[in-house]
């Protein structure tokens, strides 16, 4: 029977895998679990990966060249359950004819909803409301900020994008979109310049995806150019932002406040620097950590390793056409 190296830990492997999913999985094939309670490093990832068929990871397990120069020669498959693969070294894996592949977003309504959760959470004050009153003190009334009526602007309208857009027409939003591969036709939403989305909206949401292109998109031009009483979110990846621009920006009040899921910290995370202050509200990375859209990421790679032992090419393979190492599989 086949064998698949599951690189979870075990608290990862209860948020981020689960039960069912994990059933699902031990009966297509024998299951080999991380229980060191560490992420593996590229030695002791090829070191456990032994005798293995396949590698089904986690988002904060690497992939690099220095792995599949060492990796066993069983291993014909390297799974990611996530969408982001940057670490995972794809060129270094086609070289000894590893797939590699990624999941599908799940966590589409999970994003969207916690960027609305944000936008309700800065217009209305409430993180500093509440921090007053676990102090202790009695915080003065400020004026708040309803959605309807607000605009909202999209950095980036790929799937949580239109999610999020459709959302914000519901609650009266204007919606303005910037995407240059993409041409926004929902009712109610218009498109419109990078530019003219940050210096038009009340609450700039990024989604973009993060490439070399866009490193630093959000710089210190670009919060120059935002309302100073507009909110900053970010729920993409935390290298979208020039995160000393972003400082400068609320230190100046060129911004009236940010919230972010994301940053430039170990596992994606926020930074310290600007998670601990009061003028920003900020999540570990948990956006999209609901059981729906972990599980059902969880599943995708239980359906990729269903088709790999029928002999087949899952879907989301990254080099399909260097994998030869799949031969093992089919009959």
């Amino acid at each position: 029977m086949p064998t698949v190296l599951l690189t979870h830990t075990p608290d990862m492997l209860a948020n981020y895998y689960g039960e069912r999913a994990l059933s699902a999985l031990r009966a297509l094939c024998e299951v080999r679990l991380n229980e060191t309670g560490k992420v593996l490093d590229a030695a002791a990832l090829a070191k456990a990966a032994q005798g293995c068929d396949i590698i089904v990871s986690d988002r904060q397990t690497p992939g690099p060249a220095e792995f599949f120069a060492q990796a066993p020669a069983s291993l014909a498959a390297f799974l990611r359950v996530a969408v982001d693969i940057r670490n995972i070294d794809v060129a270094a894996a086609s070289q000894i004819g590893v797939l590699v592949t990624h999941a599908t977003p799940g966590f589409i309504a999970s994003v969207a909803e916690q960027a609305i959760g944000y936008m309700i959470d800065l217009g209305r004050h409430t993180l500093d409301y509440t921090n007053a009153y676990r102090a202790g003190h009695d915080p003065e009334s400020r004026m708040g900020r309803q959605l309807s009526g607000a605009t909202l602007g999209i950095l980036g309208y790929g799937a949580i994008g239109e999610h999020l857009a459709r959302i914000g027409v519901v609650l009266g939003m204007k919606v303005m979109v910037a995407d240059p591969f993409k041409t926004a036709t929902e009712p109610g939403v218009s498109q419109a310049s990078f530019e003219d989305v940050l210096a038009q909206s009340d609450f700039v949401v990024c989604l973009v995806v993060a490439n070399e292109q866009t490193e630093n998109l959000m710089n210190a031009a670009a919060f120059a150019r935002m309302k100073r009483s507009a909110f900053f979110i970010n729920v993409s990846r935390g290298n979208l932002v020039d995160e000393k621009a972003l400082e400068d920006a609320l230190d100046r009040k060129i911004v009236a406040g940010a919230a972010m899921d994301v940053g430039r910290a170990p596992d994606q995370k926020p930074s310290l620097f600007l998670a601990k202050r009061s003028d920003v509200i900020a999540t570990p990375h948990t956006a999209g950590l609901t059981p729906d859209a972990a599980e059902h990421q969880a599943f995708d790679t239980v359906h990729q390793v269903k088709e790999l032992l029928s002999g087949r090419m899952p879907p989301g393979a990254a080099n399909p056409q260097t994998a030869q190492r799949l031969s093992v599989f089919r009959k």
